[in-house]
């Protein structure tokens, strides 16, 4: 569901899920928190004293629907883990290719 058609009947494509989910800084300290180690929703919600589990909880929706953490149960608990895939399939669309022609520009400049 990644192409422009997605865009014209109004659902969200991958990419758009990605940059709904990273758009949060909350969420974005999730993943780190994720990036450091895979982490229980009782740890989770742990490292987030501030909000409330069901706040935490539907951040982690956001973040499961664009496929950024997923989780497994072990038991009664649930074992999150970051899935970087789509924040590499990110980088390799957008800021690859950005970054790139940002050194080629400064490249020219200092041969100017």
């Amino acid at each position: 569901m990644t192409s422009g058609a997605a865009r014209d009947t109004g659902e969200e494509n991958d990419d758009d899920l990605v940059f709904k989910a990273l758009a949060a800084p909350v969420r974005r300290r999730m993943l780190d928190a994720l990036k450091e180690s895979t982490r229980t929703t009782g740890e989770l919600c742990a490292l987030f004293p501030e909000l409330d589990r069901t706040t935490v909880l539907q951040h982690l929706r956001v973040l499961e629907r664009a496929e950024l953490v997923t989780g497994r149960k072990v038991g009664r608990e649930r074992h999150l883990a970051l899935a970087p895939l789509p924040i590499k399939r990110l980088h390799d669309r957008w800021i690859g290719d950005y970054a790139r022609a940002a050194v080629d520009l400064l490249g020219r400049l200092d041969d100017a």
